[in-house]
């Protein structure tokens, strides 16, 4: 009874996170080129889950997040690879910094390459879940594990992914709600994404539902760490 009482108090405490924590290997500055090995580590392992939560909501073919339906989409259209596409994309939306005026920073640049290897290299190896798991639970997984890696990024501090990065910056320039403008770019880029044959279904549903909350426990559990 004392656990389950003290996982439940755990829980609502990762809930009420309002900021991102601070441990002993975040970066102290988010511009820093040359960060701790520590640091740059962290960095690397919460981009490689985060895109390999994304390649299992690939392969669920249940549904994938906003961005990638778009990425999926343009894949299909022209022919290339999901990790090549969700490259190319987030350079694109890299340009549109320029006239936001803000500035890439490390972990900018390697949340481009690293989930972009990450699902290039890990999609066709991972079709096999398949055949033990239900869609669902794919996705529920694959949502989880996007979550977990974007809070340990997060903690990393070496600046934001390129898509986040715009919506903040959207929001600065324009003085609109941050959930508005997330709402509008990805709800843009979902439907451009599903009119070139991007997958949209139950899994992008879970994903828009629980990414926050996982995102949230994400930063509870990792936050433990800097002691």
């Amino acid at each position: 009874m004392k656990i389950i009482t003290s996982s439940i108090a755990f829980i609502s405490n990762a809930f009420s996170i309002s900021s991102v924590p601070i441990t002993s290997w975040s970066s102290e500055k988010p511009n820093i080129i040359f960060p701790k090995f520590e640091t740059f580590l962290f960095l690397c392992l919460g981009l490689f889950l985060f895109g390999l939560g994304e390649s299992i909501l690939v392969v669920s073919q249940n549904g994938v997040t906003p961005w990638t339906v778009l990425a999926e989409g343009v894949a299909k259209k022209v022919n290339i690879g999901i990790g090549l596409s969700t490259f190319l994309i987030s350079c694109i939306v890299l340009v549109f910094w320029i006239p936001l005026k803000l500035k890439p920073g490390l972990g900018t640049i390697m949340n481009i390459i690293i989930i972009a290897l990450t699902m290039g290299y890990t999609i066709p190896f991972l079709y096999f879940l398949n055949e033990f798991f239900n869609p669902t639970f794919l996705s529920f997984f694959g949502t989880f594990l996007v979550g977990f890696g974007s809070g340990i990024y997060l903690i990393a501090n070496l600046g934001p992914g390129a898509r986040d990065g715009l919506m903040t910056g959207v929001s600065k320039k324009y003085k609109r709600p941050i959930s508005l403008v997330r709402f509008s770019i990805e709800f843009f880029v979902v439907f451009v994404g599903w009119l070139l044959g991007g997958t949209l279904g139950i899994g992008t549903i879970i994903f828009a539902v629980f990414i926050g909350p996982f995102v949230a426990l994400s930063l509870k559990i990792v936050s433990l760490l800097k002691k």
